[in-house]
Order: C-alpha cells, then sequence, then structure tokens
C-alpha cells in the first residue's frame, strides 16, 4: 500500500507532463487566423451572482474591454442579500454602449438555475458563463469563438484560469496548484484522450444548441460545470481546452473556506462518477480513462489516510519510521519538473516570477494534505448523505 501511495502520484506526474508536452507542441502548430465578421456570431455572457457587488465592477470592466464586439451581457442576481442587484443597475447605465439585460431571481436556487434563468433570456448563438469575480483577458472570447467555430461538434469549451489574489502563502499556492497541476492536466487529458474531465466555471463557452440538447445546467448537483461537461459527452459533443482564453480569478484566503471548496469539487466529481458508471464499463476508452482515474484516485486517497495513521501509531509506539530517500527524491524531481514546465508556458500570460517556484516544497508537503482532507470528506459525506443539494453562498474571494 504504501508503494501504491507514493507511486501513484509519480507515475500520474509522469503521464501529465507528457500529455501537457505534445499538447504544448501540437497547439504551437496550429495555424488561427484572426475572427471577421462572418465568423463572428452573437455571444451572450452570463454573470450570475449571489452577494458580489464588491467583484461586479471588476468584471463588467474587463467584459467591456473585450476585442470580441459582437455579444450581450446578462447579469443574474440570485437573491442577494447585499446591494448586488443595485450595482447591476448602475452597471448596465454606466456601461449604456453595451446591450446589458439583468435578470432578478426572487428565491435563491444557486447557480446552475441562475444561469437557466439567464439562459432563457438569452440571444446569442454562442452562450459564455463566466463568475462574478473573473477578469477576463481582453482576447479571451476571441479564442473561444475561435475554438468553437473549428468544429460544429464541439458543444463546450474551457478556459483558463490564473489566480490573481497573491498576497498570502495560500494564495500563491494556489497560483502554483493552477498553473502546474490543473492546466497541466487539463492539457494532458486533452491530447491523450480528446477530453477533459470538466469545463470550469469561472470561463466556459457553449454552443447554445449543445445546451438546448443537454437541458441546460442541472439545479441537483453540487458542481454543474462537471455534471454538464459529462452530459455533452452523453449528448455526442465534444468538448476542449483552450488554454489562450485566459481569465483572473479571485481564490480563498482561509483554511477552512479552500477545504469546504475542494470537498465541494470532490463531491461533484463522487457525482459524476455515481451517474456514469455504465460509461465507465461500456463508454469509449477516453470517458474510461477519465472516470476510472477518478475511482483510482479516490482509492489512492482512502490507502494515503490508512498509510498516515500508520505512520502515527509508527511513530508513537515503535518511535521508528521508514521512508525510502529514493523514493521521495524521485517524487521531489517529478514535482519540480510538473511545476517548471507549468511555470513556462503560464510565465509571461499570468506575470510570474521565479521566486514564487521556491513554494514548490510547501506544496508537496502540506498542500496536498488539504486536497487529501477535502477528499475523504467527500466521500464520507457522500456516503452519508448521497442526495444533498446545496444552496448558494457567497464563496471567499479572499478580500475580506
Amino acid at each position: 500500500m504504501n508503494d501504491f501511495v507514493i507511486g501513484y502520484p509519480i507515475l500520474v506526474a509522469a503521464i501529465w507532463i507528457i500529455g501537457c508536452l505534445y499538447f504544448n507542441a501540437y497547439q504551437r502548430g496550429l495555424k488561427r487566423g484572426p475572427l471577421t465578421s462572418a465568423d463572428s456570431p452573437l455571444v451572450s455572457i452570463l454573470v450570475p451572482a449571489h452577494n458580489e457587488e464588491a467583484t461586479l465592477q471588476g468584471a463588467m470592466a474587463s467584459i467591456a474591454a473585450l476585442h470580441y464586439h459582437n455579444f450581450e451581457v446578462i447579469l443574474i442576481d440570485d437573491k442577494s442579500d447585499d446591494n448586488t442587484l443595485a450595482m447591476m443597475h448602475t452597471l448596465q447605465q454606466k456601461y449604456s454602449q453595451l446591450t446589458v439585460k439583468i435578470v432578478a431571481i426572487p428565491v435563491n436556487h444557486g447557480k446552475a438555475n441562475a444561469l437557466n434563468q439567464g439562459l432563457k433570456v438569452a440571444a446569442g448563438e454562442y452562450i459564455m458563463g463566466i463568475d462574478s469575480d473573473s477578469i477576463l483577458d481582453y482576447q479571451s472570447l476571441n479564442e473561444i469563438v475561435t475554438t468553437l467555430n473549428t468544429n460544429p461538434r464541439i458543444g463546450a469549451v474551457a478556459g483558463k484560469p490564473v489566480v490573481r489574489n497573491r498576497t498570502t502563502i495560500l494564495g500563491r499556492l494556489q497560483l502554483l496548484e493552477y498553473i502546474g497541476v490543473i492546466d497541466i492536466i487539463k492539457k494532458a487529458q486533452a491530447f491523450l484522450t480528446g477530453r477533459i474531465t470538466t469545463v470550469s466555471g469561472v470561463l466556459v463557452g457553449f454552443r447554445r444548441s449543445a445546451l438546448d440538447s443537454v437541458g441546460g445546467w442541472n439545479p441537483a448537483v453540487m458542481t454543474e460545470d462537471i455534471d454538464i461537461t459529462w452530459r455533452m459527452y452523453r449528448h455526442g459533443w465534444l468538448v476542449r481546452y483552450e488554454p489562450r482564453a485566459i481569465c483572473w480569478i479571485l481564490v480563498p484566503e482561509s483554511i477552512r473556506n479552500l477545504i469546504h471548496q475542494r470537498q465541494r469539487w470532490s463531491r461533484g466529481g463522487l457525482e459524476v462518477l455515481a451517474g456514469n458508471w455504465d460509461v465507465l464499463l461500456h463508454g469509449t476508452w477516453g470517458k474510461r480513462v477519465l472516470l476510472l482515474e477518478t475511482v483510482i484516485s479516490n482509492i489512492w486517497a482512502l490507502c494515503t489516510a490508512l498509510s498516515l495513521i500508520s505512520w502515527v501509531l509508527n511513530l508513537i509506539f515503535v518511535r521508528s519510521v521508514q521512508l525510502d530517500g529514493d523514493i521521495l527524491l524521485i517524487l521531489l524531481v517529478i514535482s519540480f519538473t510538473q511545476f517548471a514546465i507549468g511555470f513556462q508556458a503560464s510565465r509571461q500570460a499570468a506575470y510570474l516570477q521565479w521566486r514564487d517556484l521556491l513554494l514548490i516544497p510547501v506544496y508537496i508537503l502540506y498542500y496536498w494534505m488539504i486536497n487529501l482532507i477535502s477528499c475523504i470528506a467527500a466521500i464520507i459525506s457522500f456516503v452519508l448523505d448521497p442526495d444533498h443539494v446545496g444552496t448558494w453562498t457567497s464563496p471567499d474571494r479572499g478580500l475580506k
């Protein structure tokens, strides 16, 4: 079991690195010309919000600065308790040169429902969903549309989030994770399987016909972005990852809120696994690989928890702990290689500095524990309360 606990991260990291390198090489070889008016359909940008008056102004300013000009904005208030709705009306007046629609929902039913309500008034052929804290790169919508235009079977395109609040150690650790783990995993998945496990709700573009075919977002799940990705697959749509479409996001800056966020992500993966068990047995190899990785990751989390308990018991009662120095060195080298690749690929776009890599040992020794705790908590929650549906609460944006 100890070999599995140490060996599994090494193996998957090596696979991620190889897949990412091939993805980068493949993408550099693609020729993408500028968009013309003929291939620039109307895009409806959905911005759902609950108690987000502090972040909406930044998101709206970045939307107004987009270099893609054929779009409308739909601001959706999910029964906020603060001045979010009033802020939306203020922004509608401020950006009167844009088409800005406001949807006020009388009862808080969650993000998925808010997106569905926004979709009802959307007129675009393409739909882009962002979070209210997303600061869009001025070329992000161009990149999303260009990718959607390449194949009529592409139902969704996920963009690349980059952490912007970096004043705390926790924020900088998440910066490393987004560029050195999440980005690399999605690139590897996209190249090796032709699919990704999930789009990211902070920046994702959809073909309207694809959304209609799957019935929009599902309000009965914890993570609507993971769920809609797999419903897209079930209906024969392709989902792509476009790292050139960048948005800047705020991340939690407290341990408690970070664990809560990651527990929700882990539970979302379990919900998708439970709802697509037949795909694991009878689906295409690409889908089966993605789901199997989810299964193995949860098994790894359980085995790691048992190994830690054994480690502590040995330390207390036997007063000896065996650590394989060679294996740990390999893990360290693989991790540094992985983060260096992610750093180099994101350095210019994400305004990174080499000193950011000094936190890699902290990430390896400490930050993975947060994800482990979150995964175990999600498994327990899913087993004890499989039908739980949470209401939408204002997330930790690192602003307090």
